[in-house]
């Protein structure tokens, strides 16, 4: 009889890095709160979301070093799959921002959770990582449920097709992003990774900024407490502990955050917004919580004992 042990060390084992994924969509879930409420230019509060979090981050990657014995110098120690995560991240949220001001909402947020679909596509070819039935299972549950949560509001219109392509452009990015960040943290901290590619992202942002004309600074205590809000939360704590959750899941899976974010974003606009939740947005909320646990990677086969 296999030794059950074994089975519950794994579980055990996979209960932190999913716990954070959790948490981590949750954080990023609520960002849109924050950007509405920030008062400055989009491509600003997407500057704010990373510059304002560096110095926490900082300490974060020292700690880091430290604890592994390296010297300080580490934190700064750049190799290509963390400056490839920094520049898809910026994209991401510069698409982002373009396809909110283009296109719909609605439309764009159901574009941008295409980026599990580009993450399953490319594991096998970017890092190879091979995606298994369950999760590709679950990935069509999460759509089903996304085009129920979101895509219900979603119109095509011919004057919003540029803003629909920036949309597909910001699942890409993302899903890009994904990849990258499971590459490096096969040979880096979590800590160094979202401190160093948040300041790429950032230099790129606030060029961005600049260029369109973004107010920067918003006008009093309120929309600070909103980017600092953006920046503790939403980036510090979503991209952190989704960073952490990818060194120890596939990448694949840990994709389908978008889509609890999703979950999150509508819940935390109910809560604090007066947005309604209709029946057929609950039932897809509840297809997304199913995809997930279907696609939960299985356990490892426990071995035999006497």
């Amino acid at each position: 009889m296999a030794d059950t042990r074994t089975v519950t060390r794994h579980d055990r084992a996979d209960a932190a890095p999913l716990a954070a994924l959790f948490l981590g969509a949750l954080a990023m879930g609520i960002s849109p709160i924050f950007v509405r409420l920030a008062e400055v230019g989009p491509f600003a509060s997407a500057f704010w979301r990373v510059a304002g979090a560096l110095p926490l981050l900082y300490l974060w990657a020292a700690y880091e070093a430290r604890s592994e014995g390296e010297a300080q110098s580490a934190v700064l120690r750049l190799d290509g799959a963390i400056l490839t995560a920094g520049l898809l991240f910026g994209g991401d949220l510069i698409f982002w921002h373009l396809a909110i001001l283009h296109t719909s909402v609605a439309n764009a947020t159901f574009l941008a959770t295409l980026a599990p679909v580009w993450v399953a596509l490319g594991s096998g070819l970017l890092i190879g990582e091979t995606v298994g039935r369950e999760t590709v299972g679950g990935l069509l549950l999460c759509l089903g449920g996304a085009a129920a949560l979101i895509g219900t509001s979603a119109t095509l219109r011919p004057d919003h097709l540029d803003g629909d392509l920036f949309g597909l452009a910001t699942s890409f990015f993302f899903g890009m992003y994904f990849l990258a960040v499971r590459s490096a943290r096969r040979r880096s901290g979590p800590g160094r990774i979202v401190f160093l590619s948040s300041a790429i992202s950032a230099a790129a942002l606030f060029a961005v900024a600049l260029f369109a004309g973004d107010r920067i600074f918003p006008p009093g205590l309120a929309g600070w407490a909103a980017l600092a809000g953006l920046a503790v939360v939403s980036h510090t704590g979503g991209q952190g502990l989704l960073t952490y959750a990818l060194g120890h899941l596939p990448a694949a899976f840990s994709a389908l955050v978008i889509f609890i974010e999703a979950v999150a974003a509508a819940a935390f606009a109910w809560l604090f917004l007066d947005e309604p939740v209709t029946l057929v947005q609950a039932v897809g909320g509840v297809l997304i919580i199913a995809g997930i646990a279907a696609a939960r990677p299985g356990r490892k086969p426990a071995p035999a004992g006497p």
